[in-house]
């Protein structure tokens, strides 16, 4: 059984930083390929037709390869970019991961600048958003970096939006304390389990 932590949340967020930093990339491959694969099963993700997909920054779980799944599958695939002075992220559809993502904020990989104007969506199309974070809990709990975009895009832009989290084992502990402007997650996948949101 997992600890409980009764630290503060800077401190959580670090020291599970510093045990996904510390996975090997093949491990993390290896990982990535297997959430990957239960992703494409879900029901849920086979009726979307509109998913908000996160390109993988340093050891996050890896999902160019879901991307370029999702887009096989025909579904309508968007990448976000981040505007950093704005505090929200731009919501751009892309057709091609090699031909449409260029190195942007923090060098994340995000659609190219001719995109940002001819293939904006509407938030409100978007039937799922797979997010990111630093540390999930087993009630599908999520703490970001810090920064708040998924938050304020979830609460504001796309609120009827699935939302699905992507973590390794590693990033899940029993509780996070969270605040008050903290969204559950309907869903948490690893590379072990599917993690129900409690409530959802």
């Amino acid at each position: 059984m997992r600890k409980k932590f009764l630290i503060k949340p800077s401190l959580i967020r670090k020291t599970t930083l510093a045990a996904r930093d510390s996975l090997s990339f093949h491990d993390r491959q290896v990982m990535s390929d297997i959430i990957v694969k239960q992703i494409l099963l879900l029901d849920e993700i086979k009726s979307s037709e509109t998913l908000f997909i996160y390109v993988a920054f340093r050891s996050e779980v890896e999902t160019l390869n879901l991307i370029k799944q999702l887009l096989l599958l025909g579904k309508k695939v968007v990448v976000p970019v981040t505007l950093v002075s704005e505090k929200r992220l731009l919501p751009v559809v892309i057709r091609d991961v090699n031909k449409d993502l260029l190195p942007g904020y923090c060098s994340i990989l995000e659609p190219r600048l001719e995109l940002r104007t001819s293939s904006v969506i509407e938030s409100s199309q978007i039937d799922t958003i797979f997010l990111p974070g630093a540390v999930f809990d087993e009630q599908g709990g999520r703490m970001g970096y810090g920064g708040g975009f998924y938050d304020r895009f979830m609460a504001y832009e796309a609120p009827l939006a699935r939302r699905i989290g992507l973590a390794f084992e590693v990033q899940v502990i029993d509780k996070l304390y969270l605040q008050a402007h903290d969204k559950i997650l309907d869903l948490i996948v690893t590379e072990n389990r599917l993690i129900q949101g409690i409530g959802q």
